[in-house]
């Protein structure tokens, strides 16, 4: 499918997604994102949904501007992968173990490690560069900087919500490890903070949404939501590689025998903010709920936790600022899909996956989600399949 353009008071909305599906709030919001002064484009995504702020699924480039609200409170949030050497015929019948000991290394929901992770102690993880990383944390905004020993303690942990590690076979029947975190609380504090300074400033005071606030160009308020922004990006690609490497030494301990061996991980943000050139100008690119699909690169676009998942290599579509979507996308609100669904539902929708199935991740449900296999039709324009994998272990917070 190429996309649907939808009129929009200075640019036009670019849609892989039928506008007559999308909720008439999403509607709203994107048609307003398309009336700020600083917009050059808007691409929105198959997986497009209403969104706290900003919509879930667009692509906005900028020129001399950018709005917080529309990178989202999780700074840097996105996706890692890898394939082991492990198959379907190496697996045991109860992987309830294998879950088990993945929650006892990477804590989940609000949880942290008792003490820092030492990334020098961690097999298989690179080491350069961590001291002057956390050095900057002294640069960050003042209003976080109390949150110090708590950033340091929730590097390297998964968090709640639709975060979630995974087990995970293609079909080739080999075995994948993915994940799905970002920069825990100290990058939605930083986000809140920033949203909160930019709705203070005079050239936001007669925007349609004070949701949409930005920062301009070669201004101090620019400067350091820029280095805040950056930071809490690396924080969460930092964080992913941590959980990545404690996942591969429990594989390798519960699965001495086998002597595992693992491919290059796959990782990418899909909460973002990047410079990047188009027709001339440099611009802002900021992905909400997207990833980058530049030609060749290679990008993950998850299901929920009971359908199934893509890997898969972009290639590279300058309408939609060479980017696709983010995961399947939700249809429906968490509080909707508590009211919808129950206990039981989940149970159905989740068997053979060895997860949580009780009232707590409810609004994590697959039937609250869109199809993946039809937002992968929408945008076959955008990236091309490398492998579908199906999840038979899920860990949520």
């Amino acid at each position: 499918m190429s996309y649907t353009e939808v009129p929009g008071a200075r640019v036009p909305i670019r849609m892989w997604a039928d506008p007559a599906t999308v909720e008439g709030v999403a509607m709203q919001q994107l048609r307003n994102v398309a009336t700020l002064p600083w917009i050059k484009g808007l691409a929105v995504m198959p997986d497009v949904h209403f969104g706290k702020g900003a919509t879930v699924g667009s692509v906005i480039a900028m020129h001399g501007a950018v709005c917080p609200a529309a990178v989202g409170v999780d700074i840097g949030c996105g996706m890692s992968a890898v394939r082991t050497s492990l198959t379907a015929n190496d697996l045991p019948a109860d992987l309830s173990r294998l879950r088990s000991k993945i929650e006892q290394a990477i804590p989940v929901g609000r949880g942290m490690h008792d003490d820092p992770v030492d990334p020098a102690r961690v097999h298989g993880l690179p080491t350069a560069g961590w001291d002057g990383f956390w050095a900057g944390f002294d640069g960050l905004a003042q209003a976080v900087r109390f949150r110090h020993e708590r950033a340091t303690k929730q590097m390297g942990t998964l968090g709640g919500g639709n975060h979630f590690w995974e087990f995970c076979l293609d079909e080739s029947d080999s075995v994948w490890i993915m994940l799905h975190s970002g920069s825990r609380n100290i990058g939605k504090e930083l986000a809140e903070y920033h949203i909160g300074q930019a709705q203070k400033l005079t050239h936001n005071q007669n925007l349609i949404d004070r949701d949409l606030a930005v920062f301009l160009a070669d201004t101090p308020q620019m400067a350091a939501y820029r280095r805040d922004l950056f930071w809490a990006q690396e924080y969460a690609k930092r964080n992913r590689a941590i959980m990545m490497a404690l996942s591969q030494d429990v594989v390798r301990r519960e699965f001495r025998k086998a002597n595992v061996t693992f491919g290059e991980v796959i990782s990418c943000h899909h909460n973002y903010v990047a410079e990047e050139r188009y027709e001339g100008l440099d611009l802002l690119v900021t992905r909400k709920g997207a990833i980058r699909a530049g030609g060749g690169e290679y990008g993950i676009i998850p299901g929920s936790m009971g359908t199934g998942s893509y890997i898969v290599r972009g290639m590279g579509n300058e309408a939609s600022f060479n980017s696709a979507s983010h995961g399947a996308g939700r249809k429906m609100s968490r509080n909707q899909a508590k009211k919808r669904f129950s206990v039981r539902d989940l149970e159905e929708q989740t068997r053979g996956v060895e997860c949580r199935k009780d009232a707590g991740v409810v609004d994590e449900i697959p039937g609250a989600y869109k199809p993946i296999e039809k937002v992968m039709e929408q945008q076959r324009d955008l990236v091309e399949i490398v492998a579908k994998l199906k999840q038979i272990v899920c860990v949520k917070g």
